[in-house]
C-alpha cells in the first residue's frame, strides 16, 4: 500500500490540532461553570437572605397585627404595654435620609458638571481620588464626627438648646457620605455623552453652562436620576452614623433638631441587646428588616425603570 508523500507528516499536525481545541474546550467550559457557579451562590445568597426574613417575620405578624404595625404611631416592643407601630422608625429613617439628599444631590451633581466640563485634566485627577477616599472612609468614623463635632459644633451653635443626639448631624454627615457616590456615578455619565453634541451646542453661540446645563445634563439624566435613588438607598441603609449620631428614641416627629431612631438604629440596638433569641421582641428586627429591605428593593427597582425609560444611546 502505498502513501501520498505529506499525509504521514500532516497527521501528527492534525493531531496536536485536535487535542489544542479539545484542552480550549474543556478550559472554557470549566471557566463557565466556574462563573455559572459564582453567579448561583449570589442568587442563593440572596435567597437565603430573603427566606430567612420571611420565615421571621411571618411568624412576628402571627402575634402582631399588620394594620397595627403599619398604622400605629408609637414602637415600644421592649416596654409594657407593647406597641409595634413601625412609624416612627420609618419616620425618622426617612427624616435622616431626605436631609442627606437635601445635601447630597446638589452639591455631588454640581460637582459632577465642574469634574466633567470645567475641571482641567490635571485638577480632575487629583478631586477624583480625593472623593474615593472620602467614599472609602468607615462609616463609624463619620459617626464619632457627627457626634463630637457637627453636633456640638455646627448644629448647637446654629440652635442653642437642641439635644446632643439630633436627627440634624446624622443627616448632614449621612449627605456627607454620599456625596462621593452621586459625584462619580454622575460624572461617569456625563463623561459618556458624545463630545460632538457639546461642539455643536458651542457652534450655535451657547455657553459652557448653558452647554453643562442644557445639553450634558439632560443627556446624561438616566445616569443622574440612577445615581440619586442609588445614593438615597445607601443612605436609607445606613447604620453607624445615625446610631452614634440620632439617638435611639423612637419618635415621630420631623423636626430635625429632636432625636430619632431608624430602622437599621433599631436592629442594632436590639442585635447587641440581652434579647431571648424566639421571642416576639426578637423576632421585630426581622419584620423591621423586611419593611427596609422593601423599601430599597423598591428605589432599585425605580432606579432600573428610570435607567431604562430615559436612557440615551449614541453611536
Amino acid at each position: 500500500m502505498t502513501t501520498e508523500p505529506g499525509v504521514l507528516s500532516a497527521s501528527p499536525a492534525r493531531r496536536g490540532n485536535s487535542l489544542h481545541g479539545r484542552w480550549r474546550r474543556l478550559r472554557e467550559a470549566a471557566i463557565g461553570a466556574v462563573l455559572f457557579l459564582c453567579a448561583l451562590l449570589s442568587i442563593g445568597t440572596t435567597a437565603a437572605i430573603i427566606i430567612t426574613l420571611l420565615e421571621e417575620t411571618i411568624g412576628f405578624f402571627r402575634e402582631v397585627s399588620f394594620i397595627e404595625f403599619v398604622t400605629d404611631t408609637r414602637w415600644t416592643p421592649q416596654f409594657t404595654p407593647q406597641h409595634f407601630g413601625i412609624l416612627p422608625l420609618l419616620a425618622g429613617t426617612v427624616l435622616i435620609a431626605a436631609g442627606g439628599a437635601l445635601i447630597a444631590l446638589p452639591v455631588g451633581l454640581l460637582t459632577a458638571v465642574f469634574l466633567s466640563e470645567y475641571a482641567p485634566s490635571w485638577l480632575r485627577s487629583i478631586v477624583k481620588p480625593v472623593l474615593e477616599v472620602l467614599a472609602g472612609i468607615p462609616t463609624v468614623v463619620f459617626g464619632f464626627f457627627a457626634l463630637t463635632f457637627v453636633s456640638q459644633e455646627v448644629v448647637q451653635r446654629l440652635f442653642p438648646g437642641t439635644q446632643v443626639f439630633n436627627a440634624a448631624s446624622a443627616a448632614i454627615v449621612v449627605g456627607i457620605m454620599i456625596i462621593p457616590l452621586v459625584s462619580s456615578l454622575s460624572e461617569d455619565a456625563m463623561s459618556a455623552v458624545p463630545r460632538s453634541l457639546r461642539e455643536g451646542a458651542y457652534a450655535l453661540g451657547s455657553s459652557r453652562f448653558e452647554v453643562s446645563m442644557r445639553v450634558v445634563v439632560p443627556a446624561a439624566l438616566s445616569g443622574i436620576v440612577a445615581s440619586f435613588i442609588l445614593a438615597v438607598s445607601r443612605a436609607v441603609g445606613e447604620t453607624m452614623i445615625v446610631a452614634l449620631a440620632a439617638g435611639a428614641t423612637p419618635n415621630l416627629t420631623w423636626n430635625p433638631l429632636e432625636s430619632v431612631q431608624t430602622m437599621t438604629a433599631y436592629i442594632v440596638q436590639v442585635s447587641l441587646g440581652d434579647t431571648p433569641q424566639g421571642s416576639l421582641e426578637f423576632r421585630t428586627i426581622f419584620a423591621v428588616a423586611m419593611a427596609l429591605f422593601v423599601m430599597t428593593l423598591t428605589m432599585n427597582i425605580v432606579s432600573q425603570y428610570l435607567l431604562q425609560r430615559f436612557r440615551e444611546v449614541y453611536e
